[in-house]
């Protein structure tokens, strides 16, 4: 097996004994890159030279003496609406098909320092709205247990990169689960982190007070290893928040002993869950009593509620962000996106004051409940990936709770259905309890088994 497919974890323990360098490491991924790519389309830009010359020095460090931490040396993709310095990063979209900013994005400047190697910028949708959209500049992502299915979005190229070997971890956003459907239906871990935990600055918003950046990586113990760079205050970030004390690569393996968690049928009201989707749920659950959690139910205010919430929100943030460039370039942006930004231009204010306002009461309702209990689990996604281009599947999504709330929620893989396409289920935590929330995962991971098996090294179909 390439070692791309090694977990940042195994790879950072085999380049700290002396048994793989750096530059092997992202040696591998660029050459699986370069096999896959054509027909993944997880990247839009490569930067094969510069990645081997940092690898190298990364390697001389590591080999001198000085290495910096388990992100040392590691390729990393990371998604094109997050900034970084002499790099292009376009949003997918032609409006900025030529940009090039001067500083990176908060986030990449903490990685950077950890490290890190950029390997490249993954596919988004259009400024992480637009769909699986074919009138960009670059073509969607395709998902790479199957190429013929949705890949989800709008992380798309991240989760199909690390899914696929391209590269150790990426970074995407989620503004209403756009980490964790990609991580759901790519068979990675995704992490929504607590809202402010991870600063946003040189990130191009979307909706301001429901955007998160989050890791993308193969395990939850890999999540957790970002995360210890990630988190921390961002100085050009006036949401980032003070945060406790956290260790999350201690915590992730300190298990779920004692936790009590509460199961939120969330999809019932309105959503039928695919059975073989809800029976490695229910496996999940059981893994977790297993591990000594306390299980049982708790009620929540409907999903139907908080997803309507979630969109009168971001259509009118979204739309107040893209306001001038709609009006004076709109031919620069794809249909889709267009039309999606658009919708916000007739949401008045008093609808836009009202969804605020119930929002605070779906907030108040999230922190009643984590009175009672430690984590909720909940649904991901009603389906494994649908085929490329249905997006009706798109409806039957559990993740627009945590961003409405700006708690921590992450997405689990949590086994195979019998096409052989990735699984999940949903974490949620109070907020600063992303550590737990990971131990969580990491659990559920190892009980389900699901991290033994990899994307293959050739996609399994042809594209239609």
């Amino acid at each position: 097996m390439s070692t791309s497919f090694l977990t940042i974890a195994e790879a950072s323990e085999r380049i700290a004994a002396g048994t793989l360098t750096s530059e092997q490491l992202t040696r591998d991924c660029l050459d699986r890159i370069a096999a896959l790519n054509e027909t993944l389309h997880a990247f839009v830009l490569v930067r094969e030279d510069e990645a081997m010359a940092a690898a190298r020095a990364a390697a001389a460090e590591i080999s001198a003496g000085r290495r910096i931490g388990p992100l040392h040396g590691i390729p990393m993709g990371i998604k094109d609406i997050v900034e970084t310095a002499g790099v292009r990063t376009t949003g997918q979209s032609a409006l900025f098909l030529d940009r090039v900013p001067e500083r990176s994005a908060h986030l990449w400047e903490r990685l950077e320092a950890a490290g890190a190697i950029l390997i490249g910028k993954t596919t988004t949708w259009e400024f992480a709205i637009g769909g699986t959209a074919h009138d960009l500049p670059f073509p969607p992502a395709r998902n790479p247990w199957d190429p013929s299915r949705e890949t989800g979005g709008s992380s798309s190229g991240s989760a199909a990169a690390v899914a696929a070997g391209l590269c150790s971890g990426a970074i995407g956003t989620d503004t209403g689960g756009s980490v964790r459907v990609p991580a759901a239906w790519c068979g990675i871990a995704g992490l929504k982190p607590t809202y402010g935990l991870v600063g946003r600055s040189g990130v191009y918003p979307l909706s301001h007070t429901l955007d998160h950046p989050g890791p993308m990586c193969w395990s939850s113990e890999d999540c957790a290893l970002m995360m210890e760079v990630l988190a921390g205050d961002d100085p050009r970030d006036a949401s980032t928040r003070a945060a406790p004390a956290l260790s999350f690569i201690r915590r992730v393996k300190e298990g779920v002993a004692g936790l009590r968690i509460g199961v939120w049928d969330a999809m019932t009201d309105h959503i039928q869950t695919d059975p073989e989707v809800a029976d490695a749920m229910s496996r999940g659950i059981d893994a977790l009593r297993e591990a000594g959690a306390e299980v049982r139910s708790v009620t929540l205010p409907p999903l139907k509620e908080i997803d309507a919430v979630c969109n009168l929100i971001s259509r009118s943030e979204s739309f107040a962000y893209h306001r001038v460039n709609l009006e004076e370039q709109p031919e620069k942006y794809g249909f889709e996106s267009r039309a999606r930004l658009l919708a916000g231009s007739i949401i008045g204010a008093a609808e836009y004051i009202e969804a605020q306002r119930v929002r605070t009461l779906i907030i108040s309702a999230f922190e009643d409940a984590f009175e009672d209990f430690d984590l909720i689990v909940c649904e991901m996604t009603g389906s494994v990936a649908p085929p490329h281009g249905d997006a009706t599947t798109y409806t039957r999504l559990g993740s627009r709770a945590g961003n409405v709330t700006g708690l921590p929620a992450h997405s689990v893989c949590t086994g195979f259905d019998a096409q052989g396409l990735p699984m999940a289920m949903q974490i949620i935590g109070p907020a600063f309890a992303d550590a737990v929330l990971l131990a969580a995962g990491h659990v559920v991971e190892q009980a389900c088994g699901a991290r033994q098996t990899r994307a293959l090294s050739r996609p399994r179909k042809e594209l239609a």
